[in-house]
């Protein structure tokens, strides 16, 4: 296995003393209570109000500035001094934010992961045990009877849609700027481009905005295409991008040709959705409309590519919503995985572009 820097640091050696490693074991354990418990401080405000205090907070003033119950505020400034997210003053009996509090409070990838795990994944983790053996997203059932999420998406609960699409958007949306550049490199003309799994067509819109030339096919499940019509209708560019339903977990779907042929593939953060088995049948029907001078970019994030620990340990824990909720089989892959699956399709990698937007890495692809 291959590991970039700052994660074999933290992945191969162990650092922790005894009685480290037995609270971090009991963090653990008690994980869900501290999730909810967390995640209340934020939504009751109670977080906030300490922190934009300028000399702490007393539990009297809390209860008095959030309407909550003595026994409500005391549960969760308990729970919380003990997570580690506020300190408190013994002589003073005032509470502050913690530089964990902080980030739980302020990081926008922190606010995104709690909504989406508490909205999206928090129930249906239940049934992680059986998804893992079953192979199935087993804790989809309580939204409903699709084989996949995916199928879903369109009519799931408002609230939980929104949490899943800020989830997706906010990863994708972070790198689309520098993928641009890349993907539009001027020395290569790109004037063709099939968008697969373009979703709401946010990327489709980028492009069109980005060359008054391009022509964009955005390649999604039926009921998908019908919503990327919807949100891009009326846009600038919208003439450009038309769309193409197919269920590329058919085996025997066919990708759509054009006589002049197509410059770019565009996969974001497609492939993850896919076993690897999947991934290497979809590879090998997109090398079939792929000519010897079409390039392939896949923009993943790669969990053994980070640069800073934190998004690996939020990637690695991401493949469990995928096992659990998405589908049952995929997972967010590491580099050495989709080596081998484009391999196996017939293709190379021509090159790697690393640290784009919230982690994500683009791999240029070409035929062999």
């Amino acid at each position: 296995m291959r590991l970039f820097p700052a994660l074999k640091k933290a992945y191969c050696e162990d650092k922790l003393s005894a009685l480290e490693a037995q609270r971090f074991a009991e963090l653990i354990a008690w994980g869900p209570a501290l999730f909810q418990a967390s995640r209340l401080m934020v939504k009751f405000g109670i977080l906030e109000l300490i922190n934009n205090s300028k000399e702490g907070m007393t539990r009297e003033d809390i209860c008095k500035e959030t309407k909550l119950s003595d026994y409500a505020v005391k549960c969760l400034l308990e729970a919380s001094l003990c997570i580690g997210t506020i300190l408190v003053d013994t002589e003073t009996d005032r509470y502050t934010v913690s530089k964990v509090g902080w980030f739980l409070l302020n990081d926008p990838a922190t606010r995104v992961n709690l909504d989406f795990n508490h909205d999206v994944n928090y129930e249906g983790w239940f049934r992680l045990e059986e998804s893992l053996l079953n192979g199935k997203p087993e804790g989809l059932r309580h939204f409903g009877p699709w084989p996949t999420v995916y199928e879903g998406l369109s009519t799931l609960p408002p609230k939980v849609r929104e949490s899943w699409f800020a989830f997706d958007h906010f990863y994708s949306d972070s790198a689309f700027p520098a993928a641009l550049s890349i993907v539009f490199d001027r020395r290569k003309g790109v004037h063709s481009l099939y968008d697969i799994g373009g979703n709401t067509g946010k990327w489709a819109l980028q492009c069109v905005a980005y060359s008054e030339s391009v022509r964009v096919t955005v390649v999604d499940l039926p009921q998908q295409i019908e919503m990327m019509r919807r949100n891009v209708a009326g846009k600038i560019g919208a003439d450009r991008i038309e769309g193409y339903g197919i269920n590329l977990l058919d085996p025997s779907s066919i990708l759509p040709t054009r006589e002049e042929g197509v410059d770019v593939v565009w996969m974001s953060q497609f492939l993850d959705c896919f076993s690897m088995e999947e991934i290497t049948s979809i590879l090998r029907r997109v090398c079939t409309v792929m000519s010897a001078d079409t390039r392939l970019c896949i923009m993943e994030t790669l969990w053994d590519r980070q640069r800073f620990e934190p998004a690996a340990f939020c990637l690695t824990m991401t493949s469990l919503y995928f096992a659990a909720i998405a589908n049952g089989n995929s997972k967010m892959y590491n580099t050495e995985d989709l080596e081998t699956c484009i391999r196996d399709a017939g293709l190379r990698i021509e090159e790697i572009h690393d640290h784009l937007g919230q982690g994500h890495s683009i791999l240029v692809v070409k035929k062999v």
